[in-house]
Parts: structure tokens; sequence; C-alpha cells
């Protein structure tokens, strides 16, 4: 049991991660700050629950089932995290955003110090490791601590169920879904782990033995539940990121040809050769290079070349832009080629904008790029051999 929560949490904070890959402008965000700290704090209540960790903790403090309250506090810190991160992400006013978040603190912060001051009035002396819940639930102040710690709990998941359905009719889009993973997750928690507690305690309280709930049942869709919720939080924040990072790397392909023709005159510094960097970087690195490798070619731009090409490709029936694309292909390859032979500039010298520097953003490199690649305008389909005239039949 304890592989598959530690497994929960392992999944559970690497969420996290992703969202603190830059740290200095994530603990700067509010909401990024919040996502994190919510997310780190259920991964901690999946490590503080496995039986091994409690087993350890108690052996540590000499305590007999110390890593209870622990535990239990946890678990109260994320219920209040996941209050904060909705009040975060609802936004508003400032002052009412920071004046709910410190009412939440305020209130999961009584529920802690009552949940520990009732254990230790309690009389708990024999260490349970899966079974706490059902086998002190009838034992005076663990009774109130279990008690506690579930109502506080499920007053979280309920206020995000509400939250959840009310702001799902407002927005659209990505945040809906999220907001939709996030209500399955509360509604699995609500309905899974939390029922199958509440079941299994009442049981006790009535001389049954129901204890199988508690045990077997509530821990795993404790982690499902976790994990849904999770992906909510996080499918918002990070998908139109990994979006633009997949669109960065088909950019970045695209741009090969061209980069290959005018990389050996581009005089921009270096990449770092960091196999960890991600797309977007890799590809602002290649436009940089690309752009400084234009300018130093501009003076080879032979402007008869681009001319002679475009009228080719306006007199074959292409549109103007992309007669214009061909024709400003066919100048740099050949400003591309004198560069490399070390050939005095064309004469007489123009002044020529590229149709890839005068738009912003990476279309006008990848249009050039793919110019590149097509076969000149006008050109003429190869042939096995020379044209000859046909014999004239042989009359026997």
């Amino acid at each position: 049991m304890s592989l598959v929560v530690y497994l929960a949490a392992l999944v559970f904070g690497m969420s996290s991660v992703l969202l603190l890959r830059r740290p200095r402008t994530a603990v700067r965000n509010p909401l990024t700050l919040s996502t994190c700290m919510a997310i780190v704090l259920g991964a901690l209540v999946f490590v503080c629950a496995a039986p091994a960790t409690l087993s350890a903790v108690n052996g540590l403090t000499g305590i007999p089932n110390f890593g209870a309250p622990l535990t239990y506090g946890m678990l109260s810190a994320y219920s209040c995290a996941v209050l904060v991160l909705l009040i975060n992400w609802r936004g508003g006013p400032r002052e009412r955003v920071r004046r709910m978040v410190l009412r939440s603190i305020a209130a999961y912060g009584v529920l802690v110090v009552a949940i520990v001051v009732l254990f230790v009035l309690a009389d708990a002396d024999t260490e349970r490791l899966t079974d706490l819940d059902t086998y002190y639930a009838n034992t005076p102040f663990m009774r109130e601590m279990i008690l506690l710690y579930l109502v506080g709990h499920s007053a979280a998941m309920l206020v995000m169920c509400v939250v959840c359905v009310k702001w799902g009719r407002e927005v659209t889009g990505l945040l809906r879904v999220g907001l939709r993973l996030i209500l399955w997750g509360s509604l699995l928690d609500l309905l899974g782990f939390q029922l199958a507690k509440y079941t299994a305690v009442v049981a006790r309280w009535s001389g049954h033995d129901l204890d199988f709930l508690s045990t077997t049942l509530a821990p795993p869709m404790a982690s499902l539940a976790a994990l849904v919720c999770s992906a909510g939080f996080v499918l918002p924040r990070l998908l139109p990121s990994a979006v633009a990072q997949w669109r960065g790397l088909g950019d970045y392909r695209r741009l090969g040809p061209l980069w290959s023709l005018v990389k050996s005159v581009s005089t921009a510094p270096k990449p770092p050769a960091a196999w960890w960097q991600l797309p977007q970087a890799r590809l602002q690195w290649r436009e940089v290079s690309i752009h400084d490798a234009l300018l130093a070619l501009a003076p080879y731009f032979d402007h008869r070349v681009r001319e002679r090409v475009r009228d080719t490709a306006l007199s074959a029936g292409r549109s103007p832009h992309e007669a214009r694309l061909a024709a400003e292909a066919a100048m740099l390859a050949d400003a591309a080629r004198r560069a490399a032979a070390r050939e005095e500039p064309p004469e007489p010298a123009g002044t020529y904008r590229l149709h890839a520097t005068e738009v912003s953003g990476t279309g006008g490199l990848v249009e050039l790029a793919q110019a590149l690649g097509r076969p000149p305008a006008g050109a003429a389909p190869a042939t096995a051999g020379p044209m000859t005239e046909p014999e004239e039949p042989h009359v026997a």
C-alpha cells in the first residue's frame, strides 16, 4: 500500500515542478504560487499517510500514532490551500482576495490546532497504521479529532464543488475543462473517500464492522480524486504553454532549410548546447541568427535575379505574394552562393527589405524557408534526354 501511495504523491508533486520551471517569476505570481502550494501539500498528505511513513514518524518521535495528527493536520492544510487557490483563481479586488485568503488560513489554522490538542488529550497508546479512524472511533477525544478533520475536509470539497459549478457557467475553453476536472475530483473525494470514511466510523459507533471501507476503498479513491483535481488545476496553466512549445518545435524544424543556407555568414552568438532547452528558446536563437545572416547577405542581393524570377512566377500564374517569395528565395540563394565564393557584391547595390523582415513573428521566415524548397517558377520538368524530331516512317 505504501508504494501505491508514494507513487500517487510522486505524480501529484511532479505537477508543481512543471509549474515552478521558472521559480523567480512563479513566486511573484499568487496564482502560480498557490497552485504549487496546493499540489505540494496534496503530495505531502500522501507521503504522510503511507503506513511506512507513519511507522517511521512514530518510531522517531517515540509517540504511538504521532503520525495521525501530522497527517490530519497536513490534510487540513491541503484543504485550506485549495480554497486559497480557488480564491486567487477567481480573482477580484486585491483587498477582497486578501481578506478571504486570511480568513481561510485563520479558520484552518484553528482546525489544525484543535486536532493537535485533541490528540494530546486522547489516550491512544496502541499504534494503528491503517485502521486508526475506525479503531479509535469510540475513544474520547480521538473520536472528536477524527470527526473534526473529516468535517474540515468535507467543507473544503463542498465549497470547491459549488464554486466550480457556478464559475463553470461563466467561462469557456480550457478554464471550463479545468473546472469540470476539479468538480469531478471533488465529487470523487466526497462520494468515494469521505463517504467511505464516514460510513466506517458511524458503523463503529453503532457496533458494526465496516472497516474495509476505510482501509481498502477510501485510500485509492482519495488518490484518484487528488490526481483528477491536480489535472484540473494544472491543465489550464500548462496546456497553452505546451501547445506553444509544440508549435515552436514545428517552426524550428521548418526553418531548417533557410538556416542551412545562411548559417555560414551569421555572426550571432552561438546558443548554449543544452539538451534541456525548450523549443521556444531554440527557435528564438535560430530567428536571431537568421536575421543576423540576412543583414550580412544584404549587400550581395542581385535585384536582377529577383525581378527575373518574380516576372516568371507571375507569368506562370502565381499570386503576387507567392511570386515575391519565390523571387526573394532565388535572390537569397544567389547571395549565399556569392558570399560563400567571396565574390564582389553586384552593382548597383540598392536597398530592399525582404518580406520576412517586414512582418513580426516567425511566419515570414517560415514562408521564406518553404519557398527555398520549391522548384523555381517556370522551371522545365526534367527529361531523360534531348528532344529529337520524330523520324519519318520507313516505307519498304
